[in-house]
């Protein structure tokens, strides 16, 4: 197999030779950035989505002047065929570059912006065990809480320590995710995903800050949330996009998490407490296969 292409500011190189200055913003101060996507048969899932969001967030929080998606997706497609994969995981990142935040004191404009860090690295899919799917998995309530009005936790920044430092906490008592809450004691989201309940046959699932009427809710639009969404619509399941609490986790029938690498896992105990009959419910199932399904039916139809 030959060495690992990736794509850094306008250029395809293996990986090896690919550095970043130690100057960058994204190294210094985790001023960045990104998204992380899913390929089946040589085309990405949702790229425009992801990329749209991407740019969003760069331009949003202030870590670009623009970002032109374009050519980024072209790129995206380039790294896929130097790499010959079919299937893959994608994750695409931009930093401000070497940026100093502040003005020097005394100084009448703000510090000059230089171009942006951005690269693309594509390997091949993480593989999960097929249990996760069939037993589901335990997860716990992490310590660590979001301000309600955290302007970046809607975002997917580079600032992820606090998530990684719970993952491992989680890891460590067996549990496969942690759930975050607010200060507020409202329900956010995973460490790395989105959540969803079922209670009475209906889908409940945090608002999100691109839900009119949240735009500052701290939780990220995921891509694969709203294919879930409209997976369940389809099916003629009531979506409510609410504020939920830990006993709302507690009292629900089912309970999954969603995100690009995994799609739908399901959710069978928070901590000690078994959700709904311990197993994953059919809703979870359902949803699981319709995804799937609408993950190669795209896939299938971009690469024809």
């Amino acid at each position: 197999m030959t060495a690992l292409q990736v794509w850094l500011n306008g250029r395809m190189m293996p990986a090896a030779e690919a550095h970043v200055s130690l100057f960058d913003s994204g190294f210094q101060h985790s001023v960045g950035v990104f998204t992380s996507m899913t390929a089946r048969h040589g085309a990405v899932f949702r790229l425009q989505e992801h990329l749209e969001r991407l740019q969003s967030s760069a331009v949003m929080l202030g870590a670009v002047e623009a970002l032109h998606i374009g050519p980024l997706a072209q790129a995206v497609g380039s790294v896929l065929a130097y790499n010959e994969l079919s299937s893959a995981r994608i994750r695409v990142s931009v930093t401000a570059g070497d940026l100093k935040m502040l003005r020097a004191p005394g100084a009448s404009r703000p510090a000059q912006r230089g171009d942006p860090t951005v690269a693309i690295v594509a390997q091949p899919p993480t593989e999960y065990p097929e249990e996760f799917f069939t037993k589901g998995v335990r997860v716990r309530v992490c310590d660590w809480r979001v301000p309600a009005q955290d302007v970046f936790a809607g975002h997917k920044t580079l600032w992820y320590w606090p998530r990684l430092a719970e993952l491992q906490v989680a890891a460590s008592v067996g549990c496969s995710e942690g759930l975050v809450f607010t200060t507020a004691g409202r329900l956010s989201c995973g460490c790395v995903s989105n959540v969803f309940l079922v209670k009475d046959g209906e889908l409940r699932t945090p608002a999100c800050r691109t839900d009119e009427g949240h735009d500052r809710a701290p939780v990220l639009p995921g891509i694969t949330r709203q294919a879930i969404i409209e997976c369940a619509q389809d099916r003629g399941l009531t979506v409510r996009r609410t504020e939920l609490t830990v006993d709302d986790v507690f009292a629900a029938d089912e309970v999954f998490l969603t995100n690009s690498s995994w799609g739908v896992l399901p959710v069978t105990a928070v901590e000690q407490n078994a959700i709904g009959s311990g197993s994953p419910g059919s809703i979870t199932r359902d949803l699981r296969d319709e995804y799937i399904e609408t993950l190669h039916f795209e896939t299938r139809h971009q690469s024809a």
